[in-house]
């Protein structure tokens, strides 16, 4: 950088030699050449100061400075070379007074421009008072974002603490200076600060590379930057309160460009912040992190002791405060941790527990690193785990390998357990997490068939917390908990009636948003793509949904009717001779459902879906049913 940017000091020193030596050799107009003169002398003093100092300047305002200063004296130069010309009349010269008048002012502007370059680059026990260059007057917030950046570069650690602070306030505040924190080249220097400061100075930057992450194209050049790298090294070695920031911050990184979920799982992040959740959630948290394939012989002996006492221990260490969880909750840990043990291996039988107890210790910073954490604030470690999971929920979104990579782990298990027990963000960046990792299983076979088996025991603890706070249904994480079972839906036997129920007594809510995920839950049960169609079908009648879904049909929301005008559809097409359909004349309801449609201008929207199901539903409703019952 440094051999570029004296190359571009070049050409004005080189320019201002040229004007004073015009401007010594004016024939006319003396007095304001002399004064042209002076001035641009000091100017050129002040830049071959730059021009010494050039490994030390902050570019981007370098580079802006020096293209406006070059217009400067070009303009200058031209001027001081017509002076010296003889001849000239007396109203041309008045002229010519007034243009170097307005000159000078430029050249005075110039001069405050590279005397700030110089402050704003030195050390900050030679900085003092930056004040705004004259080239910012139009945008001062371009002035002062020059100046946290340099600081950044230069300062103490306080006052680079303080201004990556004040990044991350302008980043939240205002989406255009974000984007000139990111253009003037903000990014590096917030990453070394992140690697290298102090915990409050790194938390301050992490947030502004998070707030600053909320645009896309910031992103991709926080990508080439190293974000990755960087994240991942804090996520090992950092204070809990910083890995938390950062937790967030890959959120926000990977919510508003989905192309660097891969790389955050490239460099490990999966398993880190999988780590950091399962941390004080279950026993043997170590192994909560991704699956090896060879665990030690430590893990069986571990396993078989933890089943033995299973009876006479009824509960586990809890991150949020609780000093119990349920014994059910104790013996699907244990039923899960023993499974994993019997994949193993006779040849690994022989394995030591040194390999163990290294492994115990290998986790995010170590062994001291682990003590640190275990005495941390609990509302810290709390913080720590809502975070992990908004960001495995973002990471997780859409993307099947690294859903896969999470349901590897021990993720589902500790989701399960922090749903039930954790704190109230906790339980809503999980629920969310779940929400969108069941989204990805119902549209891949294999993620869904290897991660949400029936009889694995993490894949019932988190049905058994999604139904009870669906049966509660008064919760803030209802909806997400209401699509995760819904998402699921193709998993569950016909003899698992107790998840119809629960989602049947939501359609008379009176919120038509839940109403209208119970309803879209419960078409993925009833739909024809279920090949448990029938069933399930038949579950919903028998839970009494038709008198609900008439409800819906007639008086519910805009946004809900239709949905449940499918449902009842895909119900009256399977179970066409039901007598609850009949008693709440669903057959007229459908008749006139199809006269609506045929109604509709044939430039207004339509729904594939009710005009493929309308004429099939009421046809068979047609052939079981007499117009004389209604």
């Amino acid at each position: 950088m440094a051999d570029s940017l004296t190359q571009i000091l070049t050409n004005p020193i080189q320019l201002a030699d040229q004007v004073i030596t015009a401007a010594s050799e004016a024939s006319s107009v003396k007095q304001e050449c002399a004064d042209l003169k002076s001035k641009t002398e000091k100017l050129a003093n002040l830049l071959r100061q730059a021009a010494r100092a050039s490994s030390d300047l902050y570019e981007r305002p370098t580079r802006r400075i020096v293209e406006d200063t070059v217009q400067v004296l070009s303009k200058a130069l031209t001027l001081a070379l017509k002076c010296r010309s003889n001849g000239f009349k007396r109203v041309f010269a008045i002229n010519q007074a007034g243009a170097l008048r307005k000159l000078s002012a430029q050249l005075e502007n110039s001069i405050g421009d590279v005397s700030w370059l110089l402050r704003v680059s030195a050390p900050a026990v030679d900085r003092g008072d930056l004040g705004l260059p004259p080239i910012a007057a139009n945008e001062p917030s371009l002035g002062f974002i020059w100046e946290q950046i340099a600081i950044l570069h230069t300062g103490s650690v306080e006052d680079r603490s303080d201004a990556a602070n004040s990044l991350a306030s302008m980043a939240r505040d205002n989406y255009h200076f974000g984007k000139l924190i990111v253009e003037e080249g903000g990014i590096g220097p917030l990453l070394k600060l992140v690697k290298d400061g102090k915990p409050e100075g790194q938390e301050n930057a992490v947030r502004a590379i998070g707030l600053l992450g909320r645009d896309s194209e910031n992103v991709e050049q926080m990508i080439v930057s190293g974000v990755c790298m960087v994240f991942c090294k804090v996520l090992k070695e950092g204070t809990m309160k910083v890995q938390a920031a950062v937790a967030w911050a890959v959120a926000e990184l990977a919510g508003s460009y989905p192309k660097c979920q891969e790389l955050f799982a490239q460099n490990n992040i999966i398993r880190l912040l999988v780590s950091h959740l399962a941390f004080e959630t279950v026993e043997e948290h170590s192994k909560y992190a991704i699956a090896s394939k060879n665990p030690s012989i430590h893990a069986v002996v571990v396993a078989s002791k933890r089943n033995g006492e299973a009876d006479a221990k009824s509960h586990v260490p809890h991150p949020v405060g609780s000093n119990q969880i349920p014994k059910h909750m104790h013996n699907v840990v244990s039923n899960t941790m023993a499974m994993k043990s019997e994949k193993q291996g006779e040849s690994q039988k022989n394995g030591n527990f040194k390999n163990h107890n290294q492994q115990q210790s290998s986790g995010p910073g170590g062994y001291s690193a682990n003590r640190a954490r275990e005495s941390e604030d609990p509302t810290v470690k709390s913080h720590m785990k809502a975070m992990a999971a908004k960001a495995l929920c973002c990471l997780a979104k859409g993307n099947v390998p690294i859903c896969r990579t999470i349901t590897e782990s021990r993720a589902l298990l500790c989701f399960a357990v922090l749903l039930e027990k954790g704190s109230e963000d906790v339980q809503y960046n999980s629920a969310m997490a779940l929400m969108e990792i069941t989204a990805v299983a119902e549209q891949d076979t294999d993620l869904r068939r290897s991660a949400f088996r029936p009889n694995a025991p993490a894949c019932k603890a988190v049905v058994d917390q999604l139904l009870k706070i669906i049966d509660k249904g008064d919760s803030v994480l209802l909806i997400p908990c209401i699509q995760a079972i819904g998402n699921l839906a193709r998993t569950f036997r016909a003899s698992e009636t107790r998840i119809i129920s629960p989602l049947v007594q939501l359609l008379d809510s009176g919120d038509d948003n839940i109403s209208l995920e119970s309803v879209n839950a419960l078409t993925k049960f009833s739909c024809s793509a279920n090949h448990l169609h029938l069933d399930h079908s038949k579950a919903i009648l028998s839970a009494g949904a038709t008198k609900h879904l008439v409800q819906l049909v007639y008086l519910g929301g805009q946004a809900v009717q239709t949905p449940a005008l499918i449902l009842l559809c895909y119900i009256a097409l399977h179970v066409p001779d039901n007598e609850e359909l009949a008693k709440n004349e669903v057959l007229n309801i459908l008749e006139r459902a199809e006269r609506a449609e045929r109604s509709k201008h044939p430039n207004s929207s339509h729904n594939e879906t009710v005009e493929k199901l309308l004429p099939l539903a009421k046809s068979k409703l047609e052939l079981y049913q007499s117009r004389g019952i209604h």
